[in-house]
């Protein structure tokens, strides 16, 4: 036994924008993070709400960041979706696609027919994120959803990250067309548990690890699945937000990268630090430097602070330090 996060878990998911790279860029520390997983023959599933690109482009696109990764190792919002479809529908029903060619494909791959129009009375919809939806094709969808389609969507994300930031998502055009049919639709990808169950399944796993760094969709996800999760604070959520998070989007351990899945388990895990005191008060914290103990960094003050508040209360929270110690490790993680 090595000691690390890695120890006992049969499949790591990882989530891929925010977690393993942003745009065409990887993440700091997860080529050497990911290959240490590799070394160790531990599989990997990178599971995805980006519902435009086949398992194979996405292979692809990790290769050429420099990863290993096969087409088997992807699992995308797409699969999940036309997996809920096929189970839902008889073989042949027409579904109206509101997304890519390679959703297209994967409603083909289950046994139903792709289809782009109202007129040719579908069955369903599935609606997953493409640069060239146009109104036309919401037009197309909500008329099927209010003739009583099955509705599925491959995720909900309201944003996408991005090289220039945050754009919208799958989940801001779900809402057009949930404002225009006064539907819900079926949601495939993170945080519902169809995604994460194929993923688990594809591998023949029993103690899946996911990981990601967007607490509404990888952490609560997992805590839907209940397995258990790290969150990394390179992409969408900040320190805050973990802070401040409700039960149901609460992960296991936080790290600053996936150099985390190396650490020991003791180390990234949220609970008390020796390093620091937390006394918790009517709606704020006071985090102050253990007197006798070795200086603490930014990331576990954050642990100790999470879980003195998760234990105490939730939501808004003001924190502030009592020595200058912590005051820097809170300017450091943007809490002060």
């Amino acid at each position: 036994m090595t000691g690390t996060l890695l120890d006992g878990h049969d499949v790591v998911l990882f989530d891929l924008d925010g977690t393993v790279f942003r745009g065409g860029e990887l993440v700091p520390g997860a080529l050497e993070a990911i290959r240490e997983v590799h070394r160790r023959e531990v599989p990997v599933r990178y599971v995805t709400n980006n519902a435009s690109k086949p398992d194979q482009a996405v292979a692809d696109h990790l290769i050429g960041l420099g990863l290993h990764a096969e087409p088997t190792e992807v699992s995308t919002s797409a699969q999940a979706g036309a997996a809920v479809l096929a189970a839902k529908l008889p073989a042949g029903s027409k579904v109206l696609v509101v997304g890519t060619a390679a959703l297209e494909s994967e409603v083909d791959k289950v046994g139903l027919v792709p289809v782009r129009d109202f007129a040719a009375d579908p069955a369903a919809v599935v609606q997953g994120i493409s640069t060239e939806t146009t109104y036309r094709d919401l037009v197309e969808a909500c008329l099927a959803i209010r003739a009583g389609a099955l509705w599925v969507a491959c995720n909900g994300d309201r944003t996408l990250p991005t090289e220039r930031g945050e754009v919208p998502g799958n989940g801001a055009l779900v809402e057009a067309l949930r404002a225009a049919t006064d539907q819900d639709p079926l949601v495939a990808g993170k945080p519902e548990r169809p995604l994460l169950d194929r993923a688990v399944a594809s591998a023949g796993a029993a103690a899946p690890l996911m990981v990601g760094d967007r607490l509404d969709t990888d952490i609560a996800g997992a805590v839907k699945a209940e397995m258990p999760s790290l969150m990394v604070l390179t992409g969408v959520s900040t320190a805050r937000e973990l802070l401040e998070a409700t039960a149901d989007m609460r992960p296991d351990y936080v790290a600053a990268d996936l150099r985390g899945l190396h650490q020991s388990p003791a180390q990234v895990a949220i609970g008390a630090q020796p390093a620091w005191q937390v006394r918790v008060d009517t709606k704020s914290l006071e985090l102050s430097a253990q007197a006798g103990e070795q200086p603490g960094d930014a990331l576990s003050a954050l642990r100790a602070l999470c879980v003195a508040w998760w234990s105490a209360e939730s939501g808004a929270v003001a924190v502030q330090g009592a020595d200058e110690p912590a005051r820097d490790v809170l300017r450091q993680l943007r809490l002060l």
